[in-house]
């Protein structure tokens, strides 16, 4: 009988099949982070970016110098939770709140998912092919970042 790391490992090696690794390529990340750490300098804030691929494995992180420090655990739960809700972070947010259909489904999932803004899915031709977290400013910094960084990365495809 299989149990269950031995099946998380076969699900993680079909879906690495499914996201083809060229969209995860070093120079094509370095491209992107470039791009969004551009508009983080004229914006004024540091930021950590994080690129997660479908399997939900960090492809790239990078961490700016005057980056802070919760950035660089919030960046990578922004990516996994766009991942998996299927929805950009601040989506998530009027979801999670008193009164709505996901109401305490963050604590549920033991502080993983965050409901802010700053984590936006990778759709490449309507499939969902992995996720970019970006954490360290306002969340509405945040947000821009990653719109900048999505934008670079879905030119690159």
């Amino acid at each position: 009988m299989m149990d269950a790391k031995q099946l998380s490992q076969i699900v993680r090696g079909v879906m690495a099949e499914q996201s083809p690794p060229q969209l995860f390529d070093r120079k094509k990340m370095e491209r992107v982070i470039d791009a969004a750490v551009a508009k983080a300098d004229d914006l004024h804030v540091g930021v950590t970016i994080c690129f997660m691929d479908l399997t939900m494995t960090v492809q790239m992180l990078y961490h700016m110098p005057n980056g802070n420090l919760v950035g660089s655990l919030l960046a990578p739960k922004k990516a996994w939770s766009a991942i998996a809700m299927k929805e950009p972070t601040k989506q998530i947010n009027r979801e999670t709140q008193p009164g709505g259909p996901l109401y305490q489904m963050e604590t549920m999932l033991d502080g993983k998912l965050v409901s802010f803004p700053g984590g936006i899915p990778l759709m490449i031709d309507g499939k969902l092919v992995g996720a970019i977290g970006v954490s360290g400013g306002l969340v509405e910094e945040d947000q821009a970042i990653c719109e900048v960084a999505v934008q670079e990365f879905l030119e690159e495809a």
